[in-house]
């Protein structure tokens, strides 16, 4: 069987009829005081000026229809699966209840003027002029629906214009017939506005779907993105396990001594190695944050403890590198609640740009510090500062401040990027203070946790993400 929509339907918009409905009623909804303005307004003046029984009729019969589109419109909205049998029945409703709409409202208007004797149906007309622009404005979503309405609206313009003429048979001359005319060229002004409008639809939905065609693009190619570099991290991650290990054996001795001509190149590649196992670290981590499966362990920490551990671990480089590491801390300890081995991870971020950004013989100050009700973890260095406006660069996945193609600073572009998101993880912030020319102090700030409650050891943000999304 074909589930095709039938010919019949086509008249209605194919494309995206779903949508299309679920915007005619929504338009519905958020109009219903707006008409109702109008209709009780008109039932008013028709009331005092005409027969108030009729009018009293005319009113009720519009006042069921507009019930009926609302109960339409509730049930569409509520719609959520696609099925195109269904979308038959949505759309034979909305064409029914327009029909039931326009003809209870034109009732209402015909009423009105065949009260009047002798021409100048300017109240009834203008009703009807108002109920043609507003269904002309706002009901565009489906054109045919909206020549539907149109359609018996125009069967009530010429009936109005032709039943002076018919009855009183005026000359050619005569106002009687200069209202028909009129009448006509108003047909036309409103069928104009129609399909202006119904233009300027068609054009806001092309470029809704250009955006969602465009987005899911972009989302296929990002997911795409993601798999090739986690799958090629990790195939490169066993391989460089096995050099680097093969490298260290070698650089140590244990296979026999190194020639002093290979020791240079030795350990260049053991640098290199290590560099590039970073990397790949990085870019595992990286895919785990964006995918949402990093888990985060959370324990009280003692700041001062984690501080000292990473100026420990680091303590190296710093003699490597001929920097001078000095810390200033409160005489009380500060305690907060986080992801030890993450925050070690955040700790040598830090204290590893400061190094790399400083002179030989230079300085590094790390500072623990109460600000606020928040603990802050600064680093200091004395390198050549960052520019101004550089801060999304900083904190940007794959971008350095000096990107050129001969900085003399060497890295992935991903440590503070990674950096902000576990920090971030940690309800925390991450910031900088900089002078071009004068140095760079980045600092972290978490909440504090107090000394005597501990933090839950089972708590972790996969657990959080998962409770949030349920």
């Amino acid at each position: 069987m074909d589930d095709r929509a039938p010919n019949w339907t086509e008249w209605f918009g194919t494309d995206d009829l779903d949508e299309r409905i679920k915007d005619y009623v929504l338009a519905i909804s958020k109009l219903v005081w707006q008409r109702q303005m109008i209709f009780i307004a008109a039932a008013i003046l028709s009331a005092f000026y005409f027969d108030p029984v009729t009018t009293f009729a005319g009113y009720s019969a519009v006042l069921f229809t507009e019930l009926l589109d609302l109960f339409l419109a509730r049930r569409v909205m509520n719609w959520t699966e696609t099925d195109r049998r269904k979308t038959r029945l949505f759309l034979l409703g909305v064409v029914a209840n327009t029909v039931l709409s326009a003809s209870a409202i034109s009732f209402f208007v015909i009423s009105v003027a065949l009260q009047q004797v002798g021409g100048g149906h300017f109240t009834p007309l203008f009703f009807l002029f108002a109920a043609s622009l507003f269904a002309a404005m706002n009901n565009s979503q489906m054109i045919g629906v909206l020549l539907v309405r149109l359609a018996i609206y125009g069967c009530t313009f010429i009936f109005i214009a032709l039943y002076d003429v018919i009855l009183f048979k005026p000359p050619l001359g005569s106002a009687a017939w200069l209202e028909f005319f009129t009448i006509v060229f108003v047909l036309y002004f409103i069928v104009d506005v129609s399909l202006v409008f119904y233009g300027q639809y068609q054009e806001r939905l092309q470029q809704m779907l250009k955006i969602k065609e465009e987005n899911e693009r972009t989302k296929a190619a990002y997911e795409i993105k993601s798999q090739f570099l986690s799958t090629v991290s990790h195939e490169l991650r066993t391989p460089l396990t096995s050099i680097k290990a093969s490298l260290e054996l070698i650089n140590a001795g244990a296979l026999g001594e190194v020639p002093p001509a290979l020791e240079p190149a030795m350990n260049i590649a053991a640098k290199n190695a290590r560099r590039l196992s970073n990397l790949i670290d990085d870019l595992l981590d990286l895919q785990k944050i964006e995918a949402g499966e990093m888990v985060f362990h959370f324990e009280r920490i003692n700041v001062r403890e984690l501080v000292e551990e990473a100026i420990e671990s680091t303590k190296g480089y710093a003699d490597q590198l001929k920097i001078n590491m000095i810390t200033v801390f409160p005489k009380d300890d500060i305690f907060i609640a986080g992801d030890h081995s993450r925050l070690m991870q955040v700790m040598a971020n830090l204290l590893s740009n400061a190094l790399k950004f400083s002179d030989e013989g230079g300085t590094v100050q790390v500072r623990i510090a109460m600000h606020g009700a928040r603990a802050r973890i600064s680093v200091r260095d004395e390198g050549v500062g960052i520019p101004e406006n550089s801060k999304d660069k900083v904190f940007g996945k794959f971008s350095q401040v000096d990107s050129s193609d001969v900085r003399r600073i060497g890295g992935t572009g991903l440590g503070m990027s990674i950096t902000k998101q576990i920090v971030e993880r940690h309800e925390g912030t991450v910031d900088y203070e900089s002078e071009f020319g004068n140095g760079s102090t980045f600092y972290v700030e978490f909440d504090c946790k107090l000394p005597g409650k501990a933090a839950n050891s089972n708590e972790t943000a996969l657990d959080e993400q998962k409770a949030a999304n349920a």
